[in-house]
């Protein structure tokens, strides 16, 4: 009997491998690290649910700043015209209430008392294609029918390039940052320019970021030109004056929400390392190509 135990424990431990993806939050603190990989993604759900690190093998893309609005990936809704300034603070600043961290980790905001929105995050690894997945849901609570558009906005250090499938001569306002096209897509070498710029594209679902090498990937859905919210785009980027920081943000379609009802909106996170400079290239975009499903 003792060899036949033996036997069913040495086969488990061969059949069943060790999980290739953990949810665990740091101690003492409203912090979660999600993990797949040599991938490390932390989320701060006491404070706007704000993704404030993504770390491939120990190295970071997000901007660290410690100054205000210069730091983290956070979600807005759009149009911005109907908030203006500052960011609505149920979506970007206060906590979120945690539903689930076993597998995936899922938070809900409080309700906006001006907008009568909350918003819904679910983050996971995708352990095949060693990823994340961020899922934003935006739910009416209020008594009104209104349109909507999910927004995602992420801060890199203002270095490398930033690169989308558009041609360069679309990206408006025109002249405000030096976009050239290459390899049949627009690429924009971060500048130090004393102003702050804000560009927008009608792209084909994915927008990417290289520096420090690392290469970051972020695939969402394919929009026309009759989809975005009014005055707003589905690929956007924003140059704060000097070295200081880049938002690359992407938005999904314009949606009529009647009481009660959400939207889905998913966004894939990717970073791999990179061995080429980041200047536009060929093999650069090829590397794209090779990470983003077929």
């Amino acid at each position: 009997m003792k060899k036949i135990a033996l036997l069913i424990v040495v086969m488990l431990s061969v059949v069943l491998p060790a999980a290739a993806q953990t949810v665990s939050q740091l101690d003492g603190t409203s912090k979660y690290q999600l993990t797949v990989g040599n991938l490390c993604m932390t989320v701060d759900a006491g404070a706007g649910a704000k993704i404030l690190s993504f770390t491939c093998d120990g190295k970071e893309v997000i901007s660290q700043s410690t100054w205000p609005e210069t730091f983290g990936s956070t979600f807005w809704t759009s149009p911005q015209k109907e908030w203006n300034w500052p960011p609505v603070q149920e979506y970007d600043k206060k906590p979120y209430e945690v539903e689930q961290a076993e597998g995936k980790l899922v938070v809900k905001s409080q309700v906006s008392e001006r907008l009568k929105y909350r918003i819904r995050k679910e983050f996971s690894a995708d352990e095949a294609s060693k990823s994340f997945v961020v899922t934003y849901s935006i739910i009416n609570e209020g008594q009104e029918a209104r349109k909507v558009a999910p927004w995602e906005i992420t801060r890199v250090v203002n270095d490398g390039v930033i690169f989308f499938d558009a041609p360069a001569e679309s990206v408006w306002p025109a002249g405000l940052m030096q976009f050239k096209d290459a390899h049949g897509v627009a690429w924009y070498h971060a500048d130090a320019a004393q102003q702050n710029r804000k560009v927008n594209a009608d792209g084909k679902g994915w927008l990417a970021y290289a520096n420090n090498g690392l290469l970051l990937i972020k695939q969402f859905e394919d929009l026309d030109l009759s989809q975005p919210a009014p005055e707003e785009a589905e690929v956007q980027v924003y140059v704060n004056r000097g070295k200081t920081y880049i938002e690359l943000e992407s938005q999904g379609a314009y949606t009529l929400l009647q009481p009660g009802e959400s939207l889905k909106w998913t966004v894939n996170w990717y970073l791999v390392p990179t061995q080429l400079s980041a200047e536009p290239s060929e093999q650069l975009l090829q590397q794209v190509r090779e990470v983003l499903p077929k």
